[in-house]
C-alpha cells in the first residue's frame, strides 16, 4: 500500500507558496504573534529587518518595483498594521503588489479583546488595499495567501492584507491548487479604431504619460506610438515614475499639478491621449477650465475606478501595454511637423550656500543615465526634473501621493534587488520619517548612495505657505541635525559638503564607496524662499 505524505501545516504550505511566487525575500518587523512563523527560518529566505514597520513597506515595495514581482512583508499585530499605514497609502497610489501578512492573537484569545489584538483586523488597513481577509478557518489560511497574492499581482496592482492568528501556523493546512491569471486586456477593436481616425485627424496631439506605463512594462510601446503620430510627450503630475526616456525630441516635460497651468500646458493640443495616468491631479487650489474647450481627452487604463472617476473625456479601459500596442497598429504614420524640443536648463552657478541646483547639475555629470534614482526632496522635485533626465524603464522612483518617508526605504529594497547602484536624492525633513532605513542597508550592505539635501527644515511647506500668504509658518524649522553622525550610528559611512570644492571630492566617493555597501553624503543647500507653483 503506497504511503501516503503527511499533510503539511499552515506554516509549510505558505513557505512553499513563497518559493513558488519568488517571495523569498520577506521585509518586516517581528513580535511575538509572529513567532510560529519565523522558527527555524528556512535556509534559502531572507529576512530583511525594518527597525520600524513603515520602513519594512517601504521597502519591500522598492524590491517589487525591483524584480516585477509582489513582495512579502510580515508585521506585528494591529500596532504593526497602524504604524505601517503611511506606507500601505503609498503602495496603493502607487500602485505596488505588496502581500501584507500580519499577526493576530490566537483565536481562543479573540473573543476577550486581547492585549495587541484587533477586533476586525481586516477593517484596519481598508480602503488602501485591493483585499483584506482574515480566514475563519486555519487550514484556509494559505488558500487566502494564493488569492491575496493573485489580487496584487493583477492590474491595476497593489498591496493586499491578510491577517493570521499566531495558532494557526501549527495547524493542518487544506490543499491549494495551482492557479493562473491572465490579466492582460484591450478595448473592443472598434472603440480603439474610432481613436486611431482621430488621431490621424488631428492637427496637434499629446500623449501623457503615468505611472501605468512602467507598472505595463509600456515604454517602448509609447515611443513607438509618439514617433509614429509625432505627438508632444508629457509626463503626469507628480507621477511616482517616469515612464518616457526624458532626452527623447518629442519630450515636453512634467505638468503641474495646478489646474490652470495645466490645462495652459496642453492648450496648444488639439487632441490629448492620458496613458496610465490620474491626468488632473493636483496639489494646490485653482480655477480656470480642466483642459481648454477645443481640446479633446481621451484616457487609457486598466483601472475601472480611475475610469469612472476622470470628470472629463472618453475613458478606454484596456491594459496599457496592449491598448497602446493595438492602437500603434491602427495609426498611420504621421506627416504633420513634430513639437520642438523642450529647451534645455541652463546649468547653475557655483554659489555658497550651495544650490540645489548645482548639485544637482554636479549629480548628473556624475551617475550613470542607465542608473536608478530614487527621489524624495519635495523642495527640489522640479530642480531634479529639470537637470537628472532619466531614460531608462524603472529609473526613477518617488512617491505619488505626497505621504512622507517613502525615499530611504524604497531605495534600501530597490537596491537589495542587486541589480547596480541605486541614487537616493532625499531631504533632511523627509528622511526624519525614516531614517532606520538606513540602519538596513548597512545590514544587508545594500548598494545605495544616500544624497541627502539638507536645507534645515520643511521648506516645501514653507513654500506652499508663500503661496497663499501665510507668513511664518510655525513647525517649518528643523536645522541642528548632525545627519553625518546620525548615519555613522548606524554603521553607514558618510561625508558632509558645504562649499563647491567639497561636492565634488565627496560626492563621487559617495557614489563609489570603497566597501560597495551603502553610502551617505550629506549636503547643505541654500533656503530658496520662493512660492511653490508660481504663476
Amino acid at each position: 500500500m503506497p504511503l501516503i505524505p503527511p499533510q503539511p501545516t499552515v506554516r509549510e504550505a505558505v513557505l512553499e507558496f513563497c518559493r513558488q511566487t519568488g517571495m523569498t525575500t520577506v521585509f518586516g518587523n517581528p513580535g511575538s504573534t509572529e513567532l510560529r512563523l519565523l522558527r527555524d527560518w528556512p535556509y534559502d529566505f531572507r529576512y530583511v529587518l525594518g527597525l520600524q514597520e513603515s520602513v519594512a513597506v517601504g521597502m519591500a515595495a522598492g524590491h517589487a518595483l525591483g524584480t516585477g514581482r509582489a513582495a512579502l512583508v510580515n508585521l506585528h499585530s494591529a500596532g504593526g498594521v497602524g504604524h505601517a499605514l503611511g506606507a500601505v497609502f503609498n503602495a496603493c497610489r502607487d500602485r505596488v503588489p505588496v502581500v501584507i501578512v500580519a499577526g493576530q492573537q490566537s483565536r481562543p484569545l479573540l473573543p476577550l479583546h486581547p492585549f495587541l489584538g484587533a477586533d476586525e483586523p481586516a477593517e484596519f488597513p481598508r480602503p488602501y488595499v485591493k483585499w483584506s481577509r482574515q480566514p475563519q478557518r486555519a487550514e484556509d489560511v494559505p488558500a487566502a495567501l494564493a488569492e491575496a497574492h493573485r489580487v496584487a499581482m493583477t492590474h491595476p496592482r497593489g498591496p493586499v492584507f491578510l491577517s493570521v492568528p499566531e495558532d494557526d501556523w501549527d495547524a493542518p493546512a487544506a490543499h491549494v491548487p495551482p492557479r493562473t491569471v491572465h490579466d492582460t486586456f484591450t478595448a473592443a477593436p472598434a472603440v480603439l479604431a474610432d481613436l486611431a481616425e482621430r488621431l490621424d485627424s488631428c492637427a496637434r496631439p499629446a500623449l501623457v504619460v503615468g505611472p501605468g506605463v512602467e507598472d505595463d512594462g509600456a515604454l517602448e510601446a509609447v515611443v513607438a506610438l509618439a514617433e509614429r503620430i509625432r505627438a508632444a510627450v508629457w509626463i503626469s503630475p507628480l507621477s511616482g515614475r517616469s515612464g518616457f526616456p526624458e532626452t527623447h525630441p518629442l519630450f515636453q516635460g512634467f505638468l503641474p499639478p495646478v489646474r490652470g497651468q495645466l490645462a495652459a500646458r496642453l492648450a496648444h493640443n488639439d487632441v490629448v491621449v492620458a496613458l496610465g495616468a490620474a491626468l488632473f491631479t493636483y496639489h494646490v487650489s485653482g480655477g480656470g477650465p480642466l483642459l481648454a474647450d477645443d481640446c479633446e481627452l481621451f484616457h487609457l487604463d486598466c483601472d475601472p475606478a480611475q475610469a469612472a472617476w476622470l470628470p472629463i473625456g472618453t475613458s478606454l479601459l484596456t491594459t496599457v501595454r496592449a491598448g497602446v500596442e493595438a492602437l500603434t497598429g491602427l495609426v498611420k504614420p504621421a506627416t504633420r511637423t513634430a513639437p520642438p524640443p523642450r529647451p534645455r536648463t541652463p546649468r547653475a552657478t557655483e554659489s555658497e550656500p550651495l544650490s540645489a541646483a548645482y548639485v544637482l547639475d554636479v549629480l548628473s555629470e556624475l551617475t550613470d543615465p542607465a542608473g536608478v534614482l530614487v527621489e524624495e526632496a519635495p523642495s527640489h522635485r522640479e530642480a531634479l526634473h529639470a537637470r537628472v533626465p532619466i531614460t531608462r524603464p524603472g529609473g526613477f522612483l518617488t512617491t505619488g501621493s505626497g505621504a512622507l518617508g517613502w525615499g530611504l526605504p524604497l531605495a534600501v529594497g530597490r537596491a537589495l534587488v542587486g541589480d547596480g547602484r541605486v541614487v537616493c536624492v532625499v531631504g533632511d525633513g523627509s528622511a526624519l520619517y525614516s531614517v532606520q532605513a538606513i540602519w538596513s542597508a548597512v545590514r544587508h550592505r545594500a548598494p545605495v548612495t544616500f544624497v541627502l539635501l539638507d536645507n534645515g527644515g520643511y521648506e516645501a511647506v514653507k513654500a506652499l505657505g508663500l503661496r497663499i500668504g501665510a507668513g511664518d509658518v510655525p513647525g517649518t524649522d528643523i536645522g541642528g541635525i548632525d545627519f553625518t553622525a546620525l548615519a555613522t550610528a548606524f554603521g553607514c559611512p558618510a561625508t558632509h559638503a558645504v562649499t563647491p570644492e567639497e561636492l565634488r571630492a565627496e560626492l563621487p566617493r559617495a557614489l563609489e564607496p570603497a566597501g560597495g555597501g551603502p553610502a551617505l553624503v550629506r549636503v547643505e543647500v541654500a533656503r530658496e524662499g520662493t512660492a511653490a507653483y508660481p504663476e
